[in-house]
């Protein structure tokens, strides 16, 4: 008996069959909203933490979409990843391709119990369909068939936890035409409706306007459907010092009602590779914000895990951390003292 229970799991090797998938990847508890928190299914609050791949099509061409990258996340402390999907890569390599990649990604995350958000990386006007990179350029026929296809596909996999609609909606102080938020609010409300279809689990992920930084207008106007959260990207230089009062008024105000979590966080020097603007900051950014998200149940992503894509968390495919990169991986394993 013995001896046809080995040769049965040597011929299942053989023939590739993860003999071990089914009882040890199992997903993982379904995440919803409760009030202004993401709770788990016994209805404790979950803060989430974790960092953002580089979108898995570079990964691809780059000779590093591996199991290590989610292995280093898990060690790092994360619970959560994050992965942007260009619309210019979706099609270059084809839906089906692409959710072979994705499909992967759902079995290295439950291997180290990570939860995924998946985000349409794209930058710009949906309504004008003007962007600010011909990466970004999409449709809003486009946008609802990816989330349509993705809805579908994950429907059934809590593991899959978030569904990031839109990274970061800007017109560029009017140079990609008009974005009025009820206009805004119209779009994402039918996306939505798409998604809900397919997967009524699903928490759907609302960026706020000034490249996903500015909810202010939840002030007024909140979209009225149970279940989403919403987004802001607080890099270091989008306001001047002091950032907590402009924090709380630009988009923290909105955490003592909604679930918020921040997908794109980071900092940088002006010499590092690759430095814009926007991230120049150093640990003192992170720490007044790190204690700003604790006060507020703030969840939070840090940008990006790729020594080439800024501001870069790594330094190398060894995945040394960069400064920025130690303070968060330092954050997220206890480590940091942000008092």
């Amino acid at each position: 008996m013995k001896k046809t229970v080995l040769l049965l799991v040597m011929l299942m090797m053989a023939q590739g069959m993860a003999v071990i998938h089914a009882e040890s990847f199992k997903s993982l508890p379904q995440i919803s909203v409760d009030g202004n928190s993401f709770v788990d299914e016994k209805g404790d609050t979950i803060i989430f933490r974790g960092i953002n791949f580089s979108d898995p099509d570079r990964l691809v061409k780059a000779g590093e979409w591996k199991k290590d990258l989610f292995r280093t996340a898990r060690e790092w402390g994360s619970n959560v990843v994050r992965l942007p999907v260009h619309p210019s890569a979706w099609r270059e390599r084809g839906p089906e391709n692409y959710l072979q990649l994705l499909d992967q990604a759902v079995e290295w995350a439950k291997e180290f119990e990570l939860y995924i958000i998946i985000d349409w990386h794209s930058i710009g006007n949906l309504r004008t369909e003007l962007f600010q990179h011909d990466m970004y350029i999409t449709t809003l026929p486009e946008t609802y068939d990816f989330w349509y296809t993705i809805s579908h596909r994950y429907a059934d996999e809590p593991t899959v936890a978030m569904y990031e609609i839109f990274n970061e909606p800007t017109t560029i102080n009017g140079e990609l035409g008009r974005l009025t938020w009820h206009q805004w609010s119209e779009i994402v409300t039918d996306i939505i409706a798409v998604i809900r279809a397919n997967n009524p689990d699903a928490i759907p992920l609302v960026g706020g306007f000034d490249w996903a930084y500015d909810l202010t207008p939840l002030n007024y106007a909140p979209l009225d459907i149970p279940g989403i959260a919403y987004v802001s990207h607080p890099y270091p230089q989008k306001r001047d010092q002091p950032w907590v009062p402009q924090w709380e008024i630009d988009f923290g105000f909105a955490a003592d009602d909604y679930p918020i979590i921040a997908t794109e966080i980071g900092f940088m020097q002006e010499d590092d590779p690759g430095a814009h603007i926007p991230c120049i900051g150093d640990e003192e950014y992170g720490r007044t914000l790190m204690r700003y998200f604790n006060e507020k149940g703030i969840s939070w992503v840090a940008w990006v895990f790729d020594p080439v894509w800024s501001p870069q968390l790594i330094l190398d495919w060894d995945y040394t951390p960069s400064r920025s990169g130690q303070f968060f991986k330092d954050v997220m394993l206890g480590n940091e003292k942000l008092e």
